[in-house]
């Protein structure tokens, strides 16, 4: 686990997307030189999926060898196939459908009309045994940062973000939409190397000021979510303006 999170503030949530896409690019290349592949957990969001699109139209992201590159989902709506509004789609409309991925390592949430039908308990267990399947930790971890301090699927209160031992779950009666998803837990969060955590927008800062104000996870989600090497906070102006200055001093870039 890391210590303290490290906080990069950007200009606005373009600048954000653009530099924490460049980040990932060299993370990715880095991982894929040292041990020949490497894994990224993706999120949705507007914010996760401005990361994708800025990811798409960079010069740099053929320095990926993306055959050798693991796609996992943090979390996913249980949502037939192809809906708008799966992760899943969302991601193959930014970035996905534009880069040569291996399909055998893609690894997709299963949708409610999926091998499971619908039973999205079965799903999870089928995704935290994949999981555990995996050779190697998450390289990048990537999270939004909800308005109420959510990563993932995992809100405040609810049973999910209380397991201790599951590495994925069914999550019922989420308080946004759909109310049936799947989520990887805590305990799967924590196991990547790197956490990074994205927050853009005035509606963000609240949530952001509260998370890096280390209360505790079941409660405020995201501030149990970190890293074993790194925990890294990449924000823009607007989800920075409530942070503790004595704290976390914001670094601009």
């Amino acid at each position: 686990m890391t210590e303290t999170p490290q906080l990069v503030v950007h200009r606005d949530k373009e600048l954000m997307a653009r530099a924490a896409a460049a980040r990932l690019i060299t993370k990715v290349v880095d991982a894929q030189a040292a041990r020949g592949s490497a894994s990224v957990v993706l999120t949705g969001g507007r914010n996760g999926n401005g990361l994708l699109a800025a990811l798409a139209a960079s010069p740099a992201r053929d320095a990926i060898d993306w055959r050798r590159l693991e796609v996992w989902w943090g979390d996913e709506r249980f949502l037939p196939d192809g809906d708008p509004e799966r992760n899943h789609t969302q991601a193959r409309r930014a970035l996905l459908d534009a880069v040569p991925l291996d399909p055998a390592r893609v690894h997709v949430m299963a949708a409610s009309d999926g091998p499971y039908g619908a039973d999205p308990e079965a799903a999870a267990e089928a995704y935290a045994a994949e999981v555990a399947a995996a050779p190697d930790p998450f390289d990048v971890l990537l999270l939004g940062v909800g308005p109420d301090t959510h990563v993932a699927s995992l809100f405040p209160e609810h049973p999910a973000v209380h397991e201790t031992e599951r590495l994925a779950v069914a999550v019922h009666g989420a308080p946004k939409p759909p109310p049936t998803r799947i989520t990887l837990t805590l305990p799967a969060i924590r196991s990547a190397r790197e956490v990074w955590l994205l927050a853009a927008g005035e509606d963000k800062a609240k949530a952001a000021a509260l998370a890096l104000s280390a209360p505790g996870a079941i409660q405020t989600p995201a501030a149990g979510a970190h890293g074993t090497a790194r925990t890294l906070w990449l924000l823009d102006h607007a989800a920075a303006s409530e942070l503790p200055p004595d704290l976390y001093p914001p670094a601009t870039a």
